[in-house]
């Protein structure tokens, strides 16, 4: 086998390796807020938004995979606290995180600087049991990225959920879609 060969053949798995990675476009979430995601992610209607999240604050948005498996969203609410802050909200974001799943395996608890603007990062695995009773369904796992950032009175939280399936293919691609958040 000669040289050049092999070098095309490398050249092949590397871009191979590239193109799974997904397109990011940049998304206009807001007037003051962009965000690059996925080419293929689009906006999920009231409906959906009104199912799959029913919590008091609706998302200000909330974009999905084609699949609908991996979802993307932004909440928008007024906050008494400042950016400075973040660091000491950390143990109260987390006892909410730990709350909400059955169980919580942290990968990173940070406050990290993103163009800019410090935000509290949450990157974890969690399994949510079904406690109904009724079934006997495996837990759900998914792989997710939360943060949080505090903008004047306003207090930004994004999320991003996988299954935890897809954690090792879609890692990076949520890091980096977490990390070109843009609030103006």
């Amino acid at each position: 086998m000669n040289m050049r060969y092999l070098a095309f053949l490398a050249i092949i798995l590397i871009a191979g390796v590239a193109f799974a990675q997904p397109k990011l476009k940049k998304t206009q979430i807001s007037k003051e807020l962009s965000v690059m995601l996925p080419q293929d992610f689009t906006p999920m209607p009231d409906d959906g938004i009104a199912r799959k999240y029913p919590a008091s604050t609706k998302p200000l948005a909330v974009y999905t995979s084609p699949n609908g498996q991996i979802d993307f969203s932004v909440t928008q609410k007024k906050s008494q606290f400042k950016e400075a802050d973040l660091d000491m909200l950390r143990e109260f974001y987390k006892a909410n995180l730990l709350e909400t799943f059955t169980q919580v395996d942290f990968i990173r608890q940070e406050v990290t600087q993103v163009k800019g603007k410090n935000y509290l990062v949450f990157e974890f695995v969690s399994k949510m049991a079904d406690e109904r009773g009724a079934s006997n369904l495996a837990p759900v796992q998914k792989y997710s990225v939360v943060q949080y950032t505090i903008k004047g009175d306003q207090l930004y939280i994004f999320t991003m959920h996988v299954p935890f399936m897809l954690k090792n293919e879609w890692q990076d691609t949520a890091r980096e879609i977490m990390g070109s958040i843009n609030i103006k």
